[in-house]
């Protein structure tokens, strides 16, 4: 990996640290939901239903019960009294959107077991608790039920129709959201272009696979009632929230705790009725039960994300300046209205990117449909906006005839217009701003990096011949982060002078422990290896909100540097008074508190002396930080097997400040190899039937290390106003831009064969079926008009 950086570090902050996380986790001492232990723990397992859409006309589980070593047989008369499962805090439209927008936004509560009906393949329907997790398994066996089909609909655009099956019987139809936004005049804008564009892209569905699949522990307590979870969440403190409302229970008799977590890249950042039904068995039981979810029911019953369809349409004056952009966006939210707004209007504000675009009309509909719920995954909207967008670019740029890089390069919004405003409305409902970056410096450096005059001297001088053929293919791209509300960080000096951090964001892999600490270190004055990061502790701090939407660091960071320097005063302070000196005149040094005159005294002796050595910081964001990123491809496409193989992959991103070069290389690299494995590999594909047909990793294919490239990254920064460090969000933005960079490089490769890509992922069947497509239409054309 090539790897060029722009800053040089003063203080932890900015340093390549090792991560402090890994020995721990590479010598096997992580401490998973699977690794904890607690005496009588009872399993359990979940009855899923094989239908689509089916109706239950029996259940009985009056064998299951009896079998020895299965203590409880939830079904939803068991479960009536708990309240149905509602992503709010997701669901809620904010004021500004709600007031300007008035979008169509429809919740529809998930029942915890289905009752009279089940509407996607996977559903749970009855819950079993056993001894074992292979006793509860056999006791499924023995639940009887009946069903009765009916009938089911897959496709969003049908769903849409008058007469579609419905997926919720008390509507009318399955339209669960709808918005339309703009600015300025797009009509006039299309009217008067010197060219249009109109095209239809559709993102096919994927599915997260994290490592480590879902899982819940709940213990309740044997004196106080307490009750405390084990969850490998993102969100922590909702989980909390959302067990102690359904239970009927104060927050604070809930503790949950969000150990290692082996990924969640968004499906795990949602909440989920497994969630809620393990603390209910176990309260009822008096016993910890246990629930880890199978690959099968992850890749089933986990939420999906991605499917969308965008009929984008763009105006361009002659010189291929961008007038107007019209979009009519299609989403299929599954079964459930899970996350309501969040990922389509995600790709409504990403949508423009980084580009000039004075007209814009864009409307989004989202539909039911009789197949597993969707919710963010790492992009959340994004990839899809971008797919979209820099596709029509690339088809645009090939209609004026110009290089598709030049066309971006008239296009993009320069420092000199920062902080540019959009004319849309941000996630918050204020007006969307773009704080700081340097659009054009990205892609001159992807131009250069990728050699793109050295790709079409070689293009040319093979006269695009034989078999193997050569593409290459942009993306710029955006991402709001630091998303609000808030975030929380408590600093507290510990009896031994070790300092505990603990933050609201937990991690699944981001590196929180070694990047937070170096952020702390540096606030307070003391060594990194003295601070210790504790993340996703319901107990530890009262408040927090989660680690998604490439917030973490955004927003905890901050709040870390706020408690750190309040601590770093409150320490000076403390000492100031126990050895007679100004404040001022004193230092941190280690962990102990030094004056020039000689006189000290060690931070633990602070602590036995009373001092309250502690601070609670928040941080709200006053806005949303956009990082940015230029990504471009080299690819070779055979067009006898079609199979695509990567020649060079170049990254250029800007986030801001960077804590840790190396975590962030190690984000950005993940992110790449996830957006690399949808536009190649990753596809959830649904029969008609609504039938999952890649339901285990033989047919839902993964790429590993061997496919994924050597990458070549390379940074700009531009610190972000709006924060103290100057940092922006990062986690997502690897998996932005490689769908639309790999297609638009393959496009790019079988041009001359007149392909067209509008959809992937770019299997070597589905390349080769293109080709064919176009060999037929061309031998169309060529084809004599009979006279």
């Amino acid at each position: 990996m090539t790897r060029q950086h722009s800053s040089e570090p003063t203080g932890y902050v900015g340093q390549s640290v090792p991560r402090v996380e890994d020995e721990r986790l590479l010598r096997g001492h992580g401490r998973y939901v699977d690794d904890i232990a607690l005496p009588g723990t009872l399993e359990a397992a979940v009855l899923r239903s094989p239908h689509a859409h089916a109706r239950i006309t029996r259940l009985e589980t009056a064998a299951a019960r009896d079998l020895q070593g299965v203590h409880a047989v939830y079904t939803a008369s068991d479960v009536a009294a708990l309240k149905p499962l509602v992503n709010e805090a997701e669901l809620r439209v904010p004021p500004g959107l709600a007031e300007k927008l008035e979008p169509l936004v429809r919740t529809l509560p998930m029942p915890l077991l289905a009752r009279e009906k089940v509407v996607y393949a996977g559903q749970p329907v009855a819950l079993v608790v056993a001894d074992s997790r292979y006793l509860a398994e056999d006791a499924l066996e023995l639940v009887e039920i009946g069903y009765e089909p009916l009938p089911v609909v897959v496709d969003p655009e049908r769903a849409l129709e008058p007469g579609a099956p419905l997926v919720e019987e008390s509507w009318q139809d399955n339209l669960a959201l709808e918005l339309e936004t703009g600015v300025g005049a797009p009509d006039t804008a299309f009217r008067e272009a010197a060219v249009v564009i109109e095209e239809e892209f559709a993102v096919h569905r994927h599915v997260p696979s994290p490592i480590e699949t879902r899982g819940v522990l709940a213990a309740p307590g044997a004196y106080d009632g307490r009750l405390t979870v084990w969850a490998n969440t993102q969100t922590p403190h909702r989980v909390r929230d959302h067990i102690a409302m359904s239970l009927a229970m104060p927050a604070d008799d809930v503790h949950v705790v969000a150990v290692d977590v082996g990924g969640g890249f968004g499906q795990k950042g949602i909440l989920y009725v497994e969630e809620l039904l393990v603390p209910f068995a176990a309260r009822a039981l008096g016993r910890p039960v246990l629930w880890r979810e199978d690959r099968n029911e992850n890749l089933t019953a986990a939420s999906h994300a991605r499917e969308q369809t965008h009929r984008i349409a763009l105006a361009a004056d002659a010189e291929g300046r961008l007038l107007g952009l019209r979009d009519r966006i299609l989403v299929n939210f599954g079964a459930s209205t899970m996350t309501g707004l969040v990922v389509p209007y995600n790709s409504v504000i990403h949508l423009l990117g980084p580009y000039r675009v004075p007209h814009v009309d864009i409307a989004v509909r989202a539909a039911l449909t009789h197949t597993t719920f969707t919710s963010p995954y790492r992009g959340a909207g994004r990839p899809e906006a971008v797919f979209a967008m820099e596709r029509a670019l690339d088809r645009l740029a090939r209609r004026l005839g110009l290089e598709p890089s030049e066309l971006r390069r008239r296009n993009l919004i320069t420092p000199e217009e920062m902080p540019y405003r959009t004319g849309l409305l941000d996630r918050s409902g204020e007006k969307q701003e773009y704080d700081s970056g340097d659009f054009p410096e990205l892609l001159r450096r992807a131009v250069d990096h990728i050699d793109l005059r050295g790709v079409r001297k070689r293009q040319s001088e093979a006269a695009r011949s034989g078999d193997q053929r050569t593409g290459v293919g942009f993306a710029v791209y955006l991402e709001a982060t630091g998303l609000g509300p808030f975030e929380s960080a408590r600093l507290t000096v510990r009896p031994n002078g070790q300092l505990r951090l603990a933050i609201g964001a937990p991690s699944q892999g981001q590196g929180h422990r070694t990047s937070m600490a170096q952020i702390a270190a540096d606030a307070v004055g003391v060594p990194m290896e003295s601070v210790d990061v504790l993340g996703g502790d319901t107990d530890a701090v009262p408040h927090g909100v989660g680690t998604i939407a490439s917030r973490a660091l955004v927003t905890a960071g901050n709040a870390t540097h706020r408690a750190g320097l309040a601590l770093r005063t409150r320490i000076l302070d403390a000492a100031a008074e126990r050895l007679g000196v100004p404040a001022e005149e004193l230092s941190i040094d280690g962990t102990r508190v030094r004056h020039p005159g000689g006189a000290e005294t060690a931070l633990a002796a602070l602590v036995a002396d009373g001092a309250e050595l502690s601070e609670t910081a928040y941080f709200r964001p006053g806005g949303f930080t956009y990082a940015s990123g230029a990504h471009a491809a080299v690819v070779d496409v055979d067009t006898r097997t079609g199979h695509v193989s990567i020649e060079k992959y170049v990254v250029v991103h800007d986030a801001g400040r960077i804590v840790n070069p190396v975590i962030a290389e190690g984000q950005i690299t993940g992110g790449v190899a996830q957006g690399i494995a949808g536009a190649l590999y990753e596809e959830m594909i649904y029969g008609p039937d609504g039938q999952p047909t890649t339901t285990t990793y033989m047919d839902y294919l993964l790429p590993t290390s061997s496919e994924i490239p050597d990458l070549h990254l390379d940074e700009i920064v531009t610190p972000s106003a709006l924060n103290d460090l100057g940092v922006k969000g990062l986690g997502e933005g690897g998996a932005i831009a490689p769908q639309a960079v790999l297609t638009n490089a393959v496009e790019d490769a079988l041009t001359p064969l007149g392909v067209v890509v509008r959809r992937g992922p770019l299997t070597p069947d589905r390349v080769r079926g293109r080709i064919r497509e176009a060999q037929a239409v061309h031998s169309e054309q060529a084809a004599p008009v009979p006279s």
